[in-house]
């Protein structure tokens, strides 16, 4: 199984707490680009511009990425929320 198949499942598991469906399938991870490297960048869209979950969420797919034992680094860009910069902050540098 190639890398972005194997990250692409991990994150099927991640659900979104109030509809009870994938981040995959509510296509709230978008341009997902695994580098040979084990380098993963993708792009974090909440379900809304005030999702009151974006930051746990956010914090959910960074960690399941990880969790791919191949992924060596991962960067999340965050759109479409009011909060985006400072979640992209804490998504890139705390976590």
């Amino acid at each position: 199984m190639k890398l972005i198949e194997k990250v692409t499942e991990r994150l099927s598991q991640v659900k979104d707490p109030e509809t009870g469906l994938d981040v995959v399938g509510m296509k709230l991870v978008r341009d997902l680009k695994v580098g040979e490297g084990g380098d993963v960048n993708l792009t974090f869209r909440p379900s809304s511009v005030f999702c009151p979950r974006a930051f746990q969420l956010g914090i959910d797919i960074k960690e399941a990425v990880r969790a791919v034992p191949e992924v060596r680094r991962v960067q999340v860009e965050v759109e479409g929320f009011v909060q985006a910069e400072h979640l992209k902050t804490i998504l890139n540098d705390a976590v």
